[in-house]
C-alpha cells in the first residue's frame, strides 16, 4: 500500500515517500481509551484549511515536552475511532524545521493530499517512535466534508492560527484565507443559552429548544481586514464563495478563566439553589459574598476554602477550553460533569457517541453516554443521555462539595 505524500512547507514540489506495509488482519484488543483527550497537560489544539489539492494541518502543543524534536510526529488515518487497522500512516518529514515556539507552546504545521483522505475517516497525530494501535495519545479529529472544503481559518492579529472557536470581546483577530482574500459576512445572534441540567432531569418535562435564532446584527467586512467584536454573544462568519459559515463565541474579560464576581457566581448553579445564587448577586460586594460562600462550606478554614475555590474554578476554566462551542464550555453537558465529578477515568468514543466512566469510589461512579449533536455553530457538540438513576449519584457529589470534600484538582 502506498503511503500518502506529506508536503514540505515552502517546497516547490511534493516529496514522494516509500511504501508502507500494513497488516492484513489485526487481532482484537482492548477498546481505545480517549480520556487523555481531556487532560489539559496533554492537550493539542488543531485546525485545518483546504489549500488546492491539500489539507493543511495546524497543531499547537500546550506542553512543549509533549513534542520532542528528536522523535517523529506520526500521522495515522483510521477508518473510525474503534478500528485497529489504519488506512495509512506516515511521519512528518523535517519536523525540527516545522516547530515554531509560542511561549511554552509549540506550533507545527504540515499538509496532506486531499486524494488520500475521505469524509468519515479519523485523523490521529501523535509524537513517538513506535506505533501502538490501542493508544489514544496526541490529537484526534473526524474528517468531515466541511474540513475537506473550507479554505479559511481564524488567526490572531499577526496571522498565527487561533485554533479555537472563541475570542474575547475586543480581541483582534482575522480570517486567514488560502488564495485570494474574499469578503466576509458576520452575523450576531441573540444569545439563548441554557445551562446544562442535572443528569437525572427528565427530557420529556423540558420545553423544546428554539428551532431558530434571531439575528441581532449583520455586517460585511472587506477582505484582509482585522476584526474586533464589540460585544459578547454567538457569531457566524461566512466567506464569500458559498462555503458554510463558521460559528464563533465571544466572551468578556479573561475567558476561559472567570474573574468577575458575576462570572464566578454563574457556575455555582450546579451546587446551589436559586435563592442562594440570588443572594450572592444581590450582595453589596458580590465578590466578597462568593468568598464567604466557600468559607462557610469550609467551616471557616481558609486553607480548605482556597482548595475548594481553586479546584472548582480550575475545572470551570478547563471545561471552557475543552468544550466551548455555541456557549461557554462550563454550560455544556460534558462541562457540567467535568466540573462536578472531575475528569472521567475512561472515555470510549465512536462516530456518534462518547461514554464517560467513573470507577467505584469516584464522584459520580458509573457510565454516562453522550450523543453527538453536531451543528454549524457546534460541530463537536454532545448531549448527555439523562437517566433517573443518576439522581442519587448527583446529589451525593453535590453534598461532598457542600461539605468541603473535594476530589483531586483537574489534571
Amino acid at each position: 500500500m502506498k503511503k500518502p505524500v506529506l508536503l514540505t512547507l515552502g517546497a516547490p514540489c511534493l516529496l514522494v515517500l516509500g511504501l508502507l506495509s500494513l497488516p492484513s488482519a489485526v487481532p482484537p484488543g482492548p477498546r481505545r481509551d480517549f480520556s487523555g483527550q481531556y487532560r489539559l497537560d496533554r492537550q493539542v489544539q488543531l485546525d485545518t484549511r483546504r489549500e488546492n489539492d491539500s489539507l493543511h494541518i495546524f497543531l499547537r502543543f500546550s506542553n512543549a515536552q509533549a513534542l520532542p524534536s528528536n522523535q517523529p510526529l506520526r500521522v495515522v488515518i483510521w477508518p473510525n475511532y474503534e478500528s485497529r487497522k489504519p488506512v495509512w500512516q506516515d511521519s512528518v518529514r523535517h519536523l525540527a524545521r516545522r516547530i515554531r515556539p509560542l511561549g511554552t507552546d509549540r506550533l507545527v504545521d504540515f499538509s496532506l493530499p486531499i486524494a488520500s483522505l475521505a469524509a468519515g475517516q479519523v485523523l490521529n497525530v501523535h509524537s513517538g517512535t513506535t506505533d501502538n494501535e490501542d493508544s489514544s495519545e496526541g490529537v484526534w479529529l473526524e474528517i468531515t466534508p466541511e474540513r475537506l472544503s473550507r479554505t479559511f481559518m481564524l488567526a490572531d492579529s499577526i496571522g498565527t492560527p487561533l485554533l479555537r472557536r472563541y475570542v474575547r470581546v475586543n480581541e483582534v483577530f482575522q480570517v486567514s484565507s488560502y488564495g485570494a482574500q474574499q469578503p466576509l459576512t458576520i452575523k450576531q445572534y441573540a444569545p439563548n443559552f441554557m445551562t446544562a441540567l442535572p443528569p437525572m432531569t427528565n427530557p420529556a418535562t423540558l420545553p423544546p429548544p428554539p428551532r431558530t435564532m434571531s439575528v441581532q446584527d449583520s455586517s460585511g467586512i472587506q477582505a484582509g481586514r482585522r476584526i474586533k467584536l464589540a460585544g459578547p454573544g454567538l457569531y457566524a462568519m461566512r466567506v464569500s464563495g458559498g462555503e458554510k459559515p463558521v460559528g464563533l463565541l465571544a466572551e468578556r474579560n479573561s475567558f476561559p478563566e472567570l474573574t468577575q464576581a458575576t462570572e464566578l457566581i454563574q457556575p455555582l448553579i450546579y451546587l446551589t439553589s436559586t435563592a442562594e445564587r440570588q443572594r450572592l448577586y444581590d450582595a453589596p460586594d458580590p465578590k466578597r459574598a462568593v468568598d464567604r460562600f466557600w468559607l462557610d462550606i469550609a467551616n471557616g478554614q481558609q486553607t480548605i476554602a482556597r482548595q475548594l475555590i481553586r479546584t472548582y474554578y480550575e475545572r470551570v476554566a478547563a471545561a471552557n477550553r475543552l468544550f466551548s462551542s455555541y456557549k461557554a464550555g462550563w454550560m455544556t453537558d460534558r462541562g457540567m460533569l467535568y466540573i462536578v465529578y472531575g475528569p472521567p477515568e475512561t472515555v470510549y468514543r465512536t462516530a456518534t457517541e462518547e461514554r464517560w466512566m467513573y470507577r467505584p469510589g469516584m464522584m459520580g461512579e458509573g457510565t454516562y453516554t453522550f450523543h453527538a449533536k453536531p451543528s454549524t455553530f457546534a460541530p463537536e457538540h454532545y448531549e448527555l443521555v439523562r437517566r433517573p438513576e443518576y439522581e442519587r449519584l448527583w446529589y451525593a457529589a453535590v453534598d461532598q462539595w457542600r461539605k468541603g470534600l473535594t476530589a483531586p484538582t483537574a489534571r
